[in-house]
Protein backbone atom coordinates (compact mmCIF):
# COMPACT_ATOMS: atom_id res chain seq x y z
CA UNK A 1 0.00 0.00 0.00
CA UNK A 2 1.63 3.22 -1.18
CA UNK A 3 1.07 6.54 1.79
CA UNK A 4 -1.07 8.04 -0.75
CA UNK A 5 -3.51 5.00 -0.06
CA UNK A 6 -2.64 4.79 3.71
CA UNK A 7 -3.59 8.24 4.08
CA UNK A 8 -7.03 8.41 2.60
CA UNK A 9 -9.15 9.89 4.87
CA UNK A 10 -12.38 8.33 4.59
CA UNK A 11 -10.65 5.89 6.45
CA UNK A 12 -9.42 7.32 9.58
CA UNK A 13 -10.43 11.08 9.52
CA UNK A 14 -13.80 11.22 11.54
CA UNK A 15 -15.20 14.14 13.45
CA UNK A 16 -15.44 13.00 17.00
CA UNK A 17 -11.78 11.53 16.96
CA UNK A 18 -10.16 14.55 18.43
CA UNK A 19 -8.04 17.69 17.13
CA UNK A 20 -7.21 16.56 13.31
CA UNK A 21 -3.74 17.15 13.93
CA UNK A 22 -4.00 14.87 16.64
CA UNK A 23 -5.52 12.43 13.85
CA UNK A 24 -3.20 12.84 11.47
CA UNK A 25 0.09 12.53 13.53
CA UNK A 26 -1.49 9.14 14.79
CA UNK A 27 -1.66 7.90 11.16
CA UNK A 28 1.58 8.91 9.82
CA UNK A 29 2.99 7.03 13.23
CA UNK A 30 0.76 4.01 12.01
CA UNK A 31 2.34 4.22 8.94
CA UNK A 32 5.82 3.94 10.25
CA UNK A 33 4.88 1.22 12.24
CA UNK A 34 3.70 -0.89 9.29
CA UNK A 35 6.34 -0.10 7.17
CA UNK A 36 4.21 1.89 5.09
CA UNK A 37 6.75 4.59 5.53
CA UNK A 38 10.64 3.39 6.47
CA UNK A 39 13.20 4.47 8.07
CA UNK A 40 15.10 7.14 5.70
CA UNK A 41 11.62 7.46 3.81
CA UNK A 42 10.69 11.12 3.24
CA UNK A 43 7.08 12.37 3.89
CA UNK A 44 5.45 13.89 1.11
CA UNK A 45 5.54 17.79 0.61
CA UNK A 46 2.59 19.75 3.02
CA UNK A 47 0.98 20.64 -0.02
CA UNK A 48 0.66 17.13 -0.88
CA UNK A 49 -0.53 15.50 2.57
CA UNK A 50 -3.07 18.49 2.54
CA UNK A 51 -4.14 17.93 -0.69
CA UNK A 52 -4.76 13.86 -0.06
CA UNK A 53 -6.00 14.14 3.50
CA UNK A 54 -8.36 17.22 2.61
CA UNK A 55 -6.84 18.88 5.88
CA UNK A 56 -5.65 22.50 5.70
CA UNK A 57 -1.39 23.17 5.72
CA UNK A 58 -1.28 24.57 9.47
CA UNK A 59 -3.01 21.44 10.52
CA UNK A 60 -0.82 19.22 8.58
CA UNK A 61 2.55 21.53 9.48
CA UNK A 62 1.15 21.09 13.55
CA UNK A 63 0.72 17.37 12.87
CA UNK A 64 4.62 16.73 11.32
CA UNK A 65 5.86 19.35 14.21
CA UNK A 66 4.37 17.16 16.48
CA UNK A 67 6.12 13.98 15.20
CA UNK A 68 9.22 15.67 14.43
CA UNK A 69 9.23 16.46 18.86
CA UNK A 70 8.46 12.18 19.30
CA UNK A 71 11.42 11.78 17.43
CA UNK A 72 9.70 9.85 15.08
CA UNK A 73 10.83 12.25 12.02
CA UNK A 74 13.29 14.48 11.70
CA UNK A 75 13.01 17.61 9.72
CA UNK A 76 15.46 19.36 7.66
CA UNK A 77 15.64 22.67 6.10
CA UNK A 78 15.21 22.90 2.68
CA UNK A 79 15.04 19.21 2.08
CA UNK A 80 12.07 17.99 3.63
CA UNK A 81 10.75 15.35 6.63
CA UNK A 82 12.20 11.94 7.16
CA UNK A 83 11.08 8.89 8.75
CA UNK A 84 14.08 8.54 11.43
CA UNK A 85 16.55 5.84 11.87
CA UNK A 86 19.07 5.11 14.76
CA UNK A 87 21.89 5.54 12.43
CA UNK A 88 24.02 8.12 14.17
CA UNK A 89 24.23 11.60 12.36
CA UNK A 90 27.87 12.92 12.17
CA UNK A 91 28.69 16.82 11.91
CA UNK A 92 32.50 16.41 10.94
CA UNK A 93 34.95 19.00 10.98
CA UNK A 94 36.98 19.60 8.16
CA UNK A 95 39.51 21.37 10.04
CA UNK A 96 40.90 18.79 12.62
CA UNK A 97 43.02 15.90 11.30
CA UNK A 98 41.49 12.65 13.29
CA UNK A 99 40.94 9.39 12.74
CA UNK A 100 37.54 7.56 12.57
CA UNK A 101 37.84 6.61 16.36
CA UNK A 102 38.80 9.36 17.60
CA UNK A 103 35.73 11.16 16.43
CA UNK A 104 33.74 8.49 17.91
CA UNK A 105 34.83 8.69 20.90
CA UNK A 106 34.92 12.25 21.34
CA UNK A 107 31.16 11.34 20.44
CA UNK A 108 30.36 9.31 23.26
CA UNK A 109 30.26 5.96 20.00
CA UNK A 110 31.63 2.99 20.07
CA UNK A 111 33.86 2.56 16.66
CA UNK A 112 34.24 -1.04 15.10
CA UNK A 113 35.36 -2.39 11.77
CA UNK A 114 34.91 -5.11 9.36
CA UNK A 115 38.44 -5.81 7.47
CA UNK A 116 37.94 -5.96 4.27
CA UNK A 117 41.51 -6.35 3.02
CA UNK A 118 44.67 -6.39 4.65
CA UNK A 119 48.37 -7.02 3.31
CA UNK A 120 51.46 -5.56 0.79
CA UNK A 121 50.55 -5.38 -2.35
CA UNK A 122 51.83 -3.83 -5.80
CA UNK A 123 50.69 -0.18 -5.77
CA UNK A 124 47.49 1.03 -8.08
CA UNK A 125 48.50 4.10 -10.46
CA UNK A 126 46.56 6.48 -8.63
CA UNK A 127 48.47 4.95 -5.21
CA UNK A 128 51.84 5.49 -6.93
CA UNK A 129 51.18 8.84 -7.44
CA UNK A 130 49.40 10.26 -4.19
CA UNK A 131 52.26 8.44 -2.05
CA UNK A 132 55.69 9.04 -4.90
CA UNK A 133 56.60 5.52 -4.68
CA UNK A 134 59.03 4.37 -6.74
CA UNK A 135 57.58 2.44 -9.65
CA UNK A 136 59.25 -0.93 -8.51
CA UNK A 137 57.97 -0.62 -4.96
CA UNK A 138 55.37 -2.55 -2.79
CA UNK A 139 52.22 -0.40 -0.75
CA UNK A 140 50.60 -1.84 2.67
CA UNK A 141 46.98 -1.82 2.02
CA UNK A 142 44.09 -1.73 4.65
CA UNK A 143 40.20 -1.85 3.71
CA UNK A 144 37.06 -1.96 6.30
CA UNK A 145 33.68 -0.83 6.72
CA UNK A 146 33.67 1.28 9.67
CA UNK A 147 30.88 1.26 12.46
CA UNK A 148 29.66 3.88 14.74
CA UNK A 149 27.14 1.86 17.56
CA UNK A 150 27.21 -0.88 15.42
CA UNK A 151 25.69 1.49 12.47
CA UNK A 152 27.84 0.90 9.47
CA UNK A 153 28.78 4.46 8.31
CA UNK A 154 31.70 4.51 5.90
CA UNK A 155 34.27 2.05 3.87
CA UNK A 156 37.48 3.15 4.23
CA UNK A 157 40.57 2.14 2.23
CA UNK A 158 44.11 3.54 3.18
CA UNK A 159 47.54 2.52 1.62
CA UNK A 160 50.98 3.46 3.05
CA UNK A 161 54.54 3.02 1.94
CA UNK A 162 55.78 -0.08 3.64
CA UNK A 163 58.50 1.48 5.32
CA UNK A 164 55.51 3.23 7.27
CA UNK A 165 53.37 0.52 7.92
CA UNK A 166 55.64 -2.55 7.38
CA UNK A 167 52.92 -4.84 8.68
CA UNK A 168 49.23 -4.36 8.26
CA UNK A 169 48.29 -6.93 10.29
CA UNK A 170 48.90 -4.75 13.28
CA UNK A 171 46.43 -2.17 12.99
CA UNK A 172 43.69 -3.41 14.94
CA UNK A 173 41.51 -0.08 15.94
CA UNK A 174 42.75 3.12 15.27
CA UNK A 175 45.52 3.04 11.79
CA UNK A 176 46.80 6.56 13.80
CA UNK A 177 47.65 5.39 16.96
CA UNK A 178 49.64 2.83 14.96
CA UNK A 179 51.69 5.50 13.05
CA UNK A 180 52.09 7.56 16.00
CA UNK A 181 53.62 5.04 18.12
CA UNK A 182 56.42 4.62 15.23
CA UNK A 183 56.69 8.59 15.07
CA UNK A 184 54.99 8.66 11.72
CA UNK A 185 51.42 10.13 12.70
CA UNK A 186 50.89 12.67 9.78
CA UNK A 187 50.25 16.56 10.73
CA UNK A 188 48.53 17.82 7.56
CA UNK A 189 46.56 16.65 4.79
CA UNK A 190 44.36 17.46 1.97
CA UNK A 191 41.04 16.57 1.11
CA UNK A 192 38.68 16.10 -2.63
CA UNK A 193 35.10 15.44 -1.54
CA UNK A 194 32.82 14.72 -4.26
CA UNK A 195 28.76 13.75 -4.18
CA UNK A 196 28.28 10.28 -5.54
CA UNK A 197 25.09 7.53 -5.31
CA UNK A 198 26.12 4.07 -4.21
CA UNK A 199 26.62 1.43 -6.28
CA UNK A 200 24.81 -2.09 -5.68
CA UNK A 201 27.83 -3.30 -3.53
CA UNK A 202 28.66 0.12 -2.16
CA UNK A 203 24.86 0.39 -0.82
CA UNK A 204 25.02 -3.70 0.49
CA UNK A 205 27.92 -2.77 3.02
CA UNK A 206 26.83 0.65 4.16
CA UNK A 207 23.14 -1.33 4.51
CA UNK A 208 21.54 1.58 2.57
CA UNK A 209 20.04 1.27 -0.87
CA UNK A 210 21.17 1.49 -4.50
CA UNK A 211 21.63 5.00 -6.09
CA UNK A 212 21.03 6.62 -2.88
CA UNK A 213 23.49 9.75 -1.95
CA UNK A 214 27.47 9.05 -0.64
CA UNK A 215 30.51 10.92 0.08
CA UNK A 216 33.53 10.35 -2.04
CA UNK A 217 36.47 11.58 -0.03
CA UNK A 218 40.53 11.15 -1.11
CA UNK A 219 42.43 12.30 1.31
CA UNK A 220 46.26 12.58 1.07
CA UNK A 221 48.06 12.97 4.77
CA UNK A 222 51.93 14.10 5.28
CA UNK A 223 54.09 14.51 7.80
CA UNK A 224 55.41 17.50 9.11
CA UNK A 225 58.64 17.32 6.62
CA UNK A 226 56.34 17.70 3.62
CA UNK A 227 56.57 13.44 2.98
CA UNK A 228 52.98 11.98 1.88
CA UNK A 229 52.46 8.87 4.71
CA UNK A 230 48.67 8.25 3.60
CA UNK A 231 46.47 8.08 0.93
CA UNK A 232 42.62 7.34 1.48
CA UNK A 233 39.56 6.74 -0.75
CA UNK A 234 36.39 6.10 1.59
CA UNK A 235 32.90 6.24 1.09
CA UNK A 236 30.37 7.70 3.34
CA UNK A 237 26.90 7.30 4.24
CA UNK A 238 25.05 10.43 3.10
CA UNK A 239 22.44 10.52 5.29
CA UNK A 240 24.75 9.99 8.53
CA UNK A 241 27.15 12.81 7.88
CA UNK A 242 27.32 16.58 7.31
CA UNK A 243 31.12 18.40 6.94
CA UNK A 244 31.55 21.90 8.15
CA UNK A 245 34.20 23.81 7.70
CA UNK A 246 34.93 27.37 9.11
CA UNK A 247 35.59 30.11 6.90
CA UNK A 248 37.74 33.54 8.22
CA UNK A 249 37.95 36.65 5.89
CA UNK A 250 41.16 36.80 4.85
CA UNK A 251 43.35 39.91 6.79
CA UNK A 252 44.48 41.43 3.57
CA UNK A 253 41.03 41.64 2.45
CA UNK A 254 37.91 43.80 4.11
CA UNK A 255 34.13 43.73 3.38
CA UNK A 256 32.73 44.42 -0.09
Amino acid sequence: MTIQEFLKPDDWLHPDAGPRYRQLRQRLNAAVTAGTLKAGDSLPPERELAAITGLSRVTVRKAIQALAKDGVIIQRQGSGSFVTDDTPHIEQSLSRLTSFSEDMARRGLNATSIWLERGVFMPSPDEVMALALPSDASVSRIARLRLAGGKPMAIERASLPPDILPNPLIVEASLYDVMAQNGHRPVRALQKISAINLDEETARLLESAPGKAGLSIERSSYLADGRAVEFTQSIYRGDAYNFVAELRLGKEQGPR
